[in-house]
């Protein structure tokens, strides 16, 4: 059988996972035997690296990788938006199937890539953008295809999650943890996308085009990360019974579409309090894990190393070989394209509005320790038909009073009247933290 030619856009911690695998195909499925690595774009040709490659398929020029007539396949995992995205699309117009793991493209411009890769007759598979390891892609677009799927959440970012568990099992701060976290190479030197949640942002929007069947604004997911979390909060959630996950959430919205023929999702982005008996609860350290939901399926858990050079290295193969196996049963390499496995939109979907969004809360309000406060905070949930599942008192002294607050599911809108009156009172001093609430 004719080899498939692979060309390889990036050789760094993700890059060289991969052209790890295809150099020693050894006890692996037979057909990583049939890849070749034909051509490999870096940036800096002196730089010692600590793979084998040979010099005569380097090159500083990615354009020479994604015109090779030899390369079939091009495998983008460089990173960034550009020149990445423009890289992918000059390889769709070329004729070449391309694999990325490039998230920050997908959910930006997955939409127009699809579109090129549709008119060019070529696939786009992109299983590592997600979850690592984990293969979640493809169970959501196959395997779960049959169900009417409803909500899909989860543990998205191994870099918070790790951070987020230390501090709920050792009480430390969360810049000591940071600190921790960069130095064992879990976070970035520039941490931003990860502990302000557009990491997690990106995965949850191209989860939900794919398990909705429409393409998603990603400029429209509210996003909240873990960079003003306090231990203390920590502390009180688990005085409450309940840990603290960053959750990327997308759902169904129930409230009639303002948009006539689109599908509305709440989808969002924050720290979340997760009960003890929660399957998610248990997920620690850089795991991902990752909740479908639907019918008839019920719900179904994915779990397992979210990032790093292996995880991600396995699933960027998994889609090499998809593809491989389809163009080396096909004369020329000319094929009809699965449907499942390209994955095609079918509806119309958006992003509800913030205030739309329904769920539980968790407030934190620091107040004087006054007689009555607790029943005018109660008083003004009231009117606003705000029901509350608990309030407690935490941590008092001679002068003031910490107050948690946890309610039962409400339009966010009608949570942001509430705590602008509750602000106004004169007992209190200020709303010191609100998050999510499973």
């Amino acid at each position: 059988m004719k080899k498939v030619g692979i060309g390889l856009l990036g050789l760094g911690t993700v890059g060289k996972g991969v052209a790890n695998i295809i150099n020693n195909p050894n006890d692996r499925h037979p057909l990583v035997g049939e890849l070749e690595l034909v051509g490999v774009a870096v940036r800096n040709l002196q730089k010692k690296r600590d793979i084998i490659i040979p010099d005569s398929i380097l090159t500083t020029n990615p354009i020479e990788i994604v015109t090779n007539p030899n390369i079939q396949i091009i495998v983008e995992v460089m990173g960034g938006i550009e020149p990445a995205k423009s890289l992918i699309i000059q390889a769709i117009r070329a004729g070449k199937s391309v694999v990325t793991a490039n998230k920050a493209v997908i959910a930006r411009h997955g939409e127009e890539i699809s579109n090129e890769a549709k008119a060019a007759g070529v696939y786009v598979l992109i299983e590592a953008a997600v979850g690592g390891g984990i293969p979640i892609i493809e169970p959501v677009k196959q395997s779960l295809g049959g169900n009417q799927i409803t909500k899909v959440s989860g543990i998205i970012n191994g870099t918070t999650n790790y951070i987020l568990s230390r501090m709920d099992k050792e009480g430390v701060d969360y810049a000591d943890v940071l600190k921790d976290a960069q130095e064992l190479g879990y976070a970035e030197s520039d941490p931003a996308a990860d502990v302000e949640g557009s990491d997690a942002a990106d995965k949850i929007a191209i989860l939900s085009g794919l398990a909705f069947g429409g393409s998603i604004n990603r400029s429209n997911i509210p996003t909240t990360g873990i960079n003003h979390l306090e231990a203390v909060d920590v502390n009180y959630a688990r005085k409450l019974g309940y840990g603290i996950k960053l959750l990327a959430i997308s759902e169904k919205d129930k409230s009639p579409s303002k948009t006539e023929g689109s599908q509305p999702l709440s989808i969002w982005v924050e720290p979340t309090l997760v009960p003890e008996d929660n399957p998610l609860a248990g997920v620690n350290g850089v795991n991902n894990a990752i909740l479908v939901e639907g019918n008839p399926i019920g719900q179904v858990m994915f779990f397992g190393p979210g990032a790093g050079s292996g995880p991600t290295a396995s699933a960027v193969v998994a889609d090499i070989l998809n593809i491989a196996g389809i163009q080396s049963m096909s004369e020329d390499n000319i094929f009809n394209l699965d449907p499942l496995l390209s994955a095609m939109s079918w509806r119309n979907c958006h992003v509800a509005e913030k205030k739309q969004i329904t769920k539980k809360n968790y407030i934190r309000l620091i107040a004087n320790d006054s007689p009555g406060v607790i029943g005018e905070i109660g008083t003004i949930f009231g009117k606003k038909k705000i029901s509350i599942e608990s309030i407690v008192q935490f941590d008092v002294t001679d002068e003031e009073a910490e107050i948690v607050v946890i309610t039962h599911k409400i339009q966010q809108g009608q949570l942001e009247e509430a705590l602008l009156e509750i602000k106004n009172l004169s007992q209190v001093k200020r709303i010191a933290a609100t998050m999510g609430c499973l």
